[in-house]
C-alpha cells in the first residue's frame, strides 16, 4: 500500500462524498486506501456513505475527540507507507499525484508537503505556505498583513505556484511518511482543533526532516464549512495558539513569549467583543 487518505469527518456529509469521488477519480498508478474517522457527528445521515462507498474503511467514534486524536486514531489504522491528511470539505482535480509521491520519494529526508489550496471562487489560500509563527510574524497574523515579498508568516517571498522549502503546510492537506509521523508522535492531542499542524510540522524539522510547498498542483478547499466562528470557536483557537507558545516559548524565548503571549489576549478580547455585539 502506497498511500493511506486519512479524512476527519464532522457534518459536512455531501462534502465528503464529492471529496471521495475525486480521489477515486484522480489517484492511479499506485495502491492507496481511504479512511474516514467521523467525530461523532450529530446528524447520522452521513452513514448513507458507507454503502457507498465499500472500500472506504469508516471508523464511527463515539464522541467528539477532536481533529488531533482522530487523525490519530485513523493513522493508527493505515496500511500504507505514506499517510494523507485530507479534510473532507476539498477535492483533488487532477491526476496528479503519482508526481508528487514520486516527488517525496526523491527526497532523503522527506518531513511532510501541502499542495497549493484555493477556495470555491478560485482564491488562493495563504495558509498553503507558512512561517513557524514567532513574535514579528505573529504581530502580522494577528494585526496587520505585510503584502510585500519578504519572508512574512505567509511566505511571501515564495510564489503561489512555487516547490520549495516552507516550514508549516495545512493539515487540511498534508503528506508525510507514516514512520515519520509515528516518530514525531502524530498530532499533540492537547490541541481540539487549530494549531496542531503547526505543531507537528515543527515537530517534524526539529527531527532533521525537510518540509515541502508543491505549488504546481491544487486542491480546492471549501475552508470552514464545518465550522461555527462563535464562543467555542474563539476559545480553541486563541488555545491553540496559547498552547504553542507555551510550548516553545516560556523557557526557551521568556520576553518573546511575554509580548506574544499579551498580543493572544488582546487579539482575543477584540474578536469576542465582535461576537458579542
Amino acid at each position: 500500500m502506497k498511500v493511506s487518505v486519512i479524512i476527519v469527518h464532522y457534518q459536512v456529509k455531501d462534502l465528503l462524498r464529492n471529496c471521495i469521488l475525486s480521489i477515486n477519480k484522480y489517484f492511479h498508478g499506485f495502491d492507496f486506501e481511504v479512511i474516514v474517522v467521523d467525530n461523532h457527528s450529530p446528524d447520522s445521515n452521513w452513514k448513507v456513505l458507507i454503502g457507498e462507498f465499500p472500500n472506504v474503511n469508516f471508523i464511527e467514534l463515539k464522541e467528539n475527540l477532536g481533529f488531533s486524536k482522530a487523525n490519530n486514531i485513523g493513522v493508527n489504522s493505515a496500511k500504507g507507507e505514506y499517510v494523507y491528511i485530507l479534510n473532507p470539505d476539498t477535492e483533488i482535480e487532477g491526476d496528479y499525484f503519482k508526481e508528487i509521491l514520486d516527488f517525496a520519494d526523491q527526497q532523503e529526508t522527506f518531513g511532510a508537503l501541502g499542495l497549493r489550496m484555493h477556495d470555491a471562487q478560485g482564491r488562493f489560500l495563504p495558509e498553503s505556505k507558512r512561517s513557524v509563527p514567532a513574535l514579528v510574524n505573529s504581530f502580522e497574523k494577528l494585526f496587520t498583513r505585510l503584502n510585500n515579498d519578504s519572508k512574512t508568516y505567509y511566505r511571501n517571498d515564495i510564489g503561489e505556484f512555487d516547490i520549495a522549502e516552507v516550514e508549516v503546510m495545512t493539515g487540511a492537506n498534508l503528506l508525510m511518511k507514516k514512520s515519520v509521523y509515528q516518530e514525531v508522535g502524530g498530532f499533540d492531542e492537547r490541541y481540539f482543533m487549530y494549531g496542531e499542524d503547526i505543531d507537528l510540522c515543527y515537530t517534524i524539522l526539529r527531527n532533521g526532516y525537510q518540509n515541502f510547498y508543491y505549488g504546481k498542483y491544487s486542491i480546492l478547499h471549501y475552508k470552514g464549512e464545518s465550522t461555527v466562528k462563535d464562543k467555542i470557536y474563539l476559545d480553541r483557537f486563541f488555545g491553540a495558539m496559547d498552547i504553542f507558545i507555551n510550548k516553545y516559548y516560556k523557557s526557551q524565548k521568556p520576553f518573546q513569549f511575554l509580548l506574544m503571549k499579551i498580543g493572544l489576549k488582546f487579539k482575543h478580547f477584540i474578536e469576542a467583543r465582535k461576537i458579542n455585539n
